[in-house]
C-alpha cells in the first residue's frame, strides 16, 4: 500500500539530521519483552473524554510522593537508530538499581500499570485527522516490510506495533494527569508524576510524525487537562536539547497554554528562534531561548531564576507540563551542551517547588529525547530522588574533568535579549 496519503500531509520539510546518525545504539532489550509493562501485545481500552476510570484509589494518591507509568514501546525499534527500544528499560533497570521503584520505597512511589489507550479523538485535539487515520492504515505496509519511513527523507520510522504504541505512550501521559488532578483534590501536595513513554512527541507537528516523534504526547495531554478537568491555563516546560517545534505549533494563537522551550542555538530542527512569541491571541505565550553550543549548568540555574520563574508567575497556571528531554547532558551524541546529571536534578526539584507554589503542586514530566543510556538513566532517576526530596547523587555520576568554560558572555546576551522581549 503506497504511503502516498500520508506523506502528502508532509507539508514542513526539516533541516537533515546530518551526522547525528552516528551514533549507534546495541538494543539489548529480548529480556524485556516478556515483563508485563513491556509487552508490545498489551490490548488496553480506549481512553475516553471523561476521567479516567482506571486510576489509583484516592489512599494511594495520597499515600504517593512520585507517581509514575512505563510505555516502553519495544515493539517500535529501528536497529542502530538512536530512539531505540533500549531507551526506557535502561530508566527502569536504573530506577531498581537505585531503589526507587514500590518494590523498595512502598507507598511513596506508584507505578501506574492499568491505563488506558488515548483515543482517536484524544489525538485529534492536536493532529490532523487525516494524519491519524494514515498512519493507521499504514500500518499494513509497517508489517509487509518489518520497517517504514513516515517522514519523507527524515529520520522517523514506524514498525507494525507503532500505531499502537504510539495511542499507549499518549495514554499514560493523560492517565497520569487524571492521577495528579485527582490526588490535588484531596491534599495539599500531589505526587508528582513522570511518564516514562516513547516514542517521544515534542516534534510531531499536528500534520504529521516528525525527528523521531509521532504524536505530541504533551500537547494531547494539555488539550486534556483542559477538556476534561476544566484547567484552563496550562504552563508547558521543555528542556529537551532540541526545539519543541511540534508543540510550538500547536499553540502558536492559544493564550492559555504558554509554551517555552530552552534548546540549543543552531540545533535540529532550525526553529525556536528568539522572535517565534506566538500569533494573534496567542502572542507572548511562547518563549523560545536559544543557548549557545556549550552551555551548561550554570547557564541553566540562571534561565530558571531570571527567566522560568517570572515566566511561570505571570502567567498564573492551573496545571504545569513538562517536556523532559536528556539530550542536553554533556555525553550525549547529539548535541553540545554541558548540561549534567546535577542540572536535571536542579531542574526536577525546582519544576516540583514552582508548581508548588503556583498550582497546587499539579506537575507531569513526559519523556523526550536523552541516548547515551548512561546519562538518560541516571538523570531520570536522580530526577525521582528530587521528588522525593532526596539528595542528589549526581556526584556518584557526573565527571567535572570533562566539561570546559561555558560561554558565560553569550548566554547572558541571549538571556538579557528574551527578557527585553518578554518584559521579564
Amino acid at each position: 500500500m503506497p504511503l502516498s496519503h500520508l506523506m502528502e500531509l508532509q507539508t514542513f520539510r526539516p533541516p537533515s539530521f546530518a551526522g547525528t546518525m552516528m551514533f549507534l545504539v546495541r538494543n539489548q532489550v529480548p529480556q524485556w519483552k516478556n515483563h508485563c509493562r513491556f509487552s508490545v501485545n498489551t490490548m488496553l481500552s480506549g481512553h475516553s473524554t471523561e476521567q479516567n476510570d482506571t486510576l489509583p484509589s484516592i489512599k494511594q494518591l495520597s499515600d504517593a510522593r512520585v507517581i509514575y507509568a512505563v510505555a516502553a514501546a519495544l515493539g517500535h525499534n529501528k536497529e542502530s537508530h538512536p530512539e531505540s527500544s533500549a531507551r526506557v528499560p535502561a530508566i527502569v533497570k536504573a530506577l531498581e538499581k537505585m531503589e526507587l521503584t514500590p518494590k523498595f520505597r512502598g507507598s511513596d512511589i506508584l507505578e501506574l500499570q492499568n491505563f488506558n489507550l488515548a483515543s482517536v479523538d484524544d489525538i485529534a485535539s492536536v493532529h490532523a485527522k487525516a494524519y491519524v487515520s494514515g498512519l493507521e492504515k499504514a500500518m499494513d505496509q509497517a508489517s509487509e516490510k518489518g520497517l517504514i519511513l513516515i517522514e519523507g527523507s527524515g529520520p522517523t520510522y514506524a514498525t507494525s506495533t507503532t500505531f499502537h504504541e504510539s495511542l499507549v505512550a499518549a495514554g499514560a501521559g493523560l492517565a497520569l494527569v487524571d492521577s495528579v488532578v485527582a490526588a490535588s483534590k484531596n491534599q495539599l501536595d500531589p505526587p508528582t508524576a513522570f511518564a516514562l513513554i516513547r516514542p517521544p512527541g515534542h516534534h510531531a507537528i499536528p500534520k504529521g510524525p516528525m525527528g523521531f516523534c509521532v504524536f505530541g504526547n504533551v500537547a494531547i495531554a494539555a488539550r486534556h487537562a483542559q477538556r476534561v478537568h476544566g484547567l484552563k491555563r496550562v504552563f508547558i516546560i521543555d528542556f529537551d536539547v532540541h526545539h519543541g517545534n511540534g508543540t510550538n505549533d500547536a499553540f502558536l494563537d492559544d493564550p492559555d497554554i504558554f509554551f517555552l522551550s530552552t534548546h540549543q542555538d543552531g540545533s535540529y530542527p532550525g526553529t525556536g528562534k528568539f522572535d517565534e512569541i506566538g500569533i494573534g491571541a496567542g502572542e507572548g505565550a511562547t518563549l523560545n531561548l536559544p543557548l549557545p553550543g556549550g552551555s551548561g549548568d550554570t547557564a541553566m540555574r540562571t534561565v530558571f531564576d531570571e527567566v522560568i520563574v517570572p515566566c511561570a508567575q505571570r502567567f498564573k497556571p492551573d496545571i504545569i507540563l513538562v517536556s523532559a528531554g536528556y539530550d542536553g547532558h554533556v555525553l550525549d551524541p547529539l548535541a553540545s551542551l554541558q548540561f549534567t546529571t546535577g542540572t536535571y536534578y536542579m531542574l526536577a526539584s525546582n519544576i516540583k517547588q514552582l508548581a508548588k507554589d503556583l498550582c497546587g503542586g499539579r506537575c507531569v514530566f513526559f519523556l523526550e529525547g536523552g541516548y547515551n543510556l548512561d546519562s538518560l538513566s541516571h538523570s531520570v532517576a536522580d530526577s525521582f530522588r528530587a521528588f522525593l526530596g532526596e539528595p542528589s547523587l549526581a556526584a556518584e555520576f557526573d565527571d567535572p574533568a570533562i566539561l570546559y568554560e561555558e560561554p558565560s558572555t553569550r548566554v547572558k546576551q541571549a538571556i538579557q535579549r528574551v527578557k527585553h522581549i518578554h518584559s521579564l
